[in-house]
């Protein structure tokens, strides 16, 4: 995840400038990219070069502002930069110098990317990197949680937060499209509907959770248990209990008054997690049907499956251990009990 640009860099030419785009202070799109180490700050980094955003990794936070005030001159209409505890002392003086950016007119937005933390302490093992915070703390999980600490306040006035344990770069990369480059829909409320299993924990980055254990769970019928929640068969077996539909008609109504209120207090990106025991049948289906009547009522919505993938997999280990386990060994004789 190596910077593409460092902030020795600052005079090289704008690549990220559009051309015939006059930068003014409030037009620019001004994205700080910030988050856990290993959270997948610098694939983020490269998904916004990639659309056109000039980008600049670990600038001290003291250089914000005037960084800013040069892109502007620069005509550079999109910006995008990494700021994060390898900062050292330095980072300390993120919140001053937001503060400065917003007192000096400049309009700007925090991406937060976050991560389980056995998943990242797996990320730093597989890549042998050193946790930035690791001089003062050479335990990584103790490492991981000093950081995670020092980011609480940050996290807290993010405009997104996306949790990376699960997602892939594509779905990182749509995420990051859909928030920050549809330009005609800019002032609209992005809402995330992500369905998971409560088995596989909770997801960290949902502003309203629904659990729906309690609706009938297909995962019993053995005609269709194996199947997802994508399939007609699943769907049906959901939605047709009088139980599903009277709390649809609750959850659409509350879904219905909730969503503009949240809209109207500048909220851009809203998560609302449903969660089944496995994420893959009850969870889905009601995941598929809520994007489908944001979308009706004129929100952008996108589903996400976060567990969908696992579930199938842990589902095809499980039969096929079973399978294995039915067949007699080789070489054995049924001897009767005496």
């Amino acid at each position: 995840m190596s910077a593409k640009m460092d902030s020795q860099e600052l005079s090289a030419s704008p690549n990220g400038s559009s051309p015939g785009f006059h930068a003014s202070r409030e037009a620019m799109q001004f994205i700080i990219i910030t988050g856990l180490s290993g959270a997948g700050k610098g694939i983020a980094t490269s998904h916004f070069e990639d659309f056109g955003f000039f980008c600049v990794d670990n600038l001290p936070p003291a250089l914000i502002p005037m960084f800013a005030e040069i892109c502007s001159r620069g005509h550079i209409g999109r910006v995008a930069l990494v700021t994060d505890v390898r900062g050292g002392e330095f980072f300390h003086d993120l919140s001053d110098a937001l503060e400065k950016l917003h007192g000096a007119g400049f309009s700007y937005r925090i991406l937060f990317l976050d991560a389980d933390d056995d998943l990242l302490v797996k990320r730093f093992k597989e890549t042998r990197r050193r946790h930035p915070l690791s001089e003062q703390y050479p335990d990584l999980a103790e490492a991981i949680a000093a950081e995670r600490e020092a980011l609480l306040e940050l996290r807290g006035r993010a405009d997104m937060i996306v949790n990376t344990s699960h997602a892939t770069p594509r779905e990182l990369r749509e995420q990051i499209k859909s928030v920050f480059l549809e330009e005609a829909d800019a002032a609209q409320m992005l809402v995330r509907v992500e369905s998971f299993g409560f088995k596989h924990g909770m997801p960290q980055d949902a502003d309203l959770v629904f659990d729906v254990r309690f609706l009938p769970n297909p995962n019993y019928d053995r005609v269709i248990g194996h199947l997802d929640g994508h399939a007609q068969a699943v769907i049906d077996y959901v939605m047709k209990p009088e139980i599903t539909q009277e709390f649809l008609k609750r959850l659409g109504d509350l879904v219905d008054f909730m969503a503009p209120q949240y809209e109207k207090e500048g909220k851009s990106y809203l998560t609302i997690a449903i969660g089944c025991t496995g994420g893959r049948h009850r969870s889905v289906v009601l995941t598929n049907w809520l994007t489908q009547r944001l979308l009706e009522a004129g929100f952008r919505a996108i589903p996400t499956h976060r567990d969908l993938k696992r579930s199938t997999v842990e589902g095809e280990a499980k039969k096929a251990a079973d399978k294995t386990a039915k067949k007699p060994k080789k070489g054995r004789r049924q001897v009767d009990s005496l």
